[in-house]
């Protein structure tokens, strides 16, 4: 029986269902196992000839131990169907060369990576709910740096007992993104910008999440608060699974025997994905080095350089906005697991990046960092000619993320000289992307969004998404903006309920 305990606190024992109901917890720290389950050798043999859905099924009855069988299959089969992901496989692999083949993850109904959490999260956040006995309204309270907010948005719309409001960075997110989202169909949604940037939108989120008068008001109204961040362990999850998949699949397609070691470029902002690999690693799966790939916001790289975390820098809005981040919320579950479950060492650093804005690992935790990861990082100049680059060298089309985890691979290949196969996940559709993809192609004087999709469509000739095509003509439904500093208030105004 696998429990979950607080990265801040190691005495708390929790079933996965309160876990996932709860979102974080209530001593601000995020939950997480408190042992990481093993897949055997003969799991991962038996693996290789099971489809996504078997794969994810076996993975997740690791973690969800106090999940039936048939609550683990009702959910699975409910989230990565042929109609969402357009085939039987949600994440294939498409190989580009000997040493590097591409996991895409963007085949869902969002077309971004978040769908692979953010489908079978509401399933288990449902399971969850009626495990718990609680019959209180759920609220789903969202930061997001663009593709989350429309994959939970999606993922939420219309289901039976909830309410989910999404905050997003006012000109923090592509026009495709934000338009996405504000569009949003659903009785039981709702949608506003803030001003500032995703680490103002997070920070507020959390700080509402912890506030037990908020929290006191909301249960006397009937109502408790979870969340479909990453910080909720229902989204970290099935993403290991994916790991797994992908791994199998190279062994299917001849590319890798059993048992051989692979590496990973994962384009991380907030280091929940990157994570999800971590844990992969940690049950078994033959990694050899996790690349965490960083845009000009590269405060991963230097972290994992030098031992030191410094938010205090200058933020930098780019081409690929779901990486806009300077504070990675998931670091504090790595941070728990390399410091051997210390709850209070890790407590300490988070209360030094809160009050001080940094914090510095000893040498030796340092030493564990660099033994599974590596970083790199680049600029929106090195992002678009390598979005180019690919194009005219293997034919792919790459979007802003993509294309910075196969620069910083290239840059790893280059220093290290390593031809391990490497898998690059590859966390969105072009076409989310479009102005920042036309102008990797030297074609940036189109300001109307659909016409830059038929635009970068004659350069591709890939086919543009029906959920993206189909945003054309779409009434915008939400205009809502606020401050940081009135995000409570504005909970309460989209809720319906007054504040005091």
């Amino acid at each position: 029986m696998i429990n979950y305990t607080s990265t801040r606190n190691n005495a708390i024992k929790e079933k996965a269902f309160t876990a996932i109901t709860q979102g974080i917890s209530k001593d601000g720290g995020l939950f997480v196992p408190a042992e990481i389950p093993i897949i055997s050798d003969n799991e991962l043999n038996d693996m290789i000839s099971m489809n996504y859905n078997q794969r994810a099924k076996l993975v997740l009855s690791k973690y969800l131990t106090d999940f039936t069988e048939d609550e683990i299959s009702f959910c699975v089969d409910n989230a990565y169907t042929k109609e969402k992901f357009g085939s039987d496989n949600p994440a294939p692999v498409v190989s580009l060369s000997d040493t590097m083949s591409v996991l895409e993850l963007w085949h869902g109904p969002t077309c971004a990576f978040k769908d692979m959490a953010l489908q079978i999260l509401p399933h288990l956040l449902a399971v969850s709910s009626q495990k718990t006995g609680d019959d209180k309204e759920i609220i789903i309270l969202v930061a997001t740096s663009g593709d989350t907010g429309k994959a939970a948005l999606e993922g939420f719309k219309d289901a039976k007992g909830t309410k989910i409001l999404v905050f997003y960075p006012d000109s923090g997110v592509s026009a495709m993104q934000c338009r996405q989202m504000n569009t949003q169909e659903g009785g039981n949604v709702a949608v506003c910008a803030i001003k500032g940037n995703f680490d103002d939108a997070q920070t507020g989120v959390k700080k509402i999440f912890t506030d037990k008068s908020v929290n006191q008001r909301l249960a006397d109204k009937g109502m408790s608060f979870s969340s479909a961040n990453s910080i909720n362990l229902g989204r970290l999850l099935p993403q290991v699974v994916y790991y797994f998949s992908s791994y199998c699949e190279l062994i299917e397609k001849g590319e890798i025997k059993v048992g051989e070691k692979i590496n990973f470029v994962v384009p991380t902002g907030n280091f929940g994905n990157i994570l999800a690999g971590y844990y992969a690693y940690k049950m078994g799966l033959p990694v050899k080095k996790l690349i965490c790939a960083s845009n000009k916001n590269n405060i991963l790289t230097d972290f994992i350089d030098s031992g030191s975390y410094d938010r205090k820098r200058e933020f930098y809005t780019t081409v690929s906005p779901s990486m806009d981040i300077l504070i990675s919320s998931n670091l504090e579950r790595l941070l728990f697991d390399i410091y051997d479950k210390d709850s209070d060492a890790v407590s300490d650093l988070m209360d030094k990046l809160k009050n001080d804005g940094k914090y510095t690992v000893s040498p030796q935790i340092r030493e564990r960092l660099s033994d599974m990861f590596c970083g790199g990082f680049c600029d929106d100049t090195k992002t678009k000619a390598r979005i180019k680059d690919t194009f005219e060298k293997y034919g792919y089309l790459c979007d802003t993320h993509t294309a910075v985890a196969v620069e910083v691979y290239n840059q790893y290949l280059e220093k290290t000289g390593d031809k391990t196969k490497t898998v690059v996940a590859s966390t969105a559709s072009p076409y989310k992307f479009a102005s920042s993809v036309l102008e990797a192609f030297g074609k940036s004087e189109e300001t109307d969004e659909f016409k830059q999709l038929d635009e970068l469509f004659e350069i591709s000739k890939m086919g543009i998404p029906t959920p993206i095509s189909e945003l054309k003509g779409k009434a915008i439904r939400f205009n809502n903006l606020c401050t940081a500093d009135t995000m409570e208030e504005k909970v309460f105004e989209l809720l319906d309920l007054q504040r005091r």
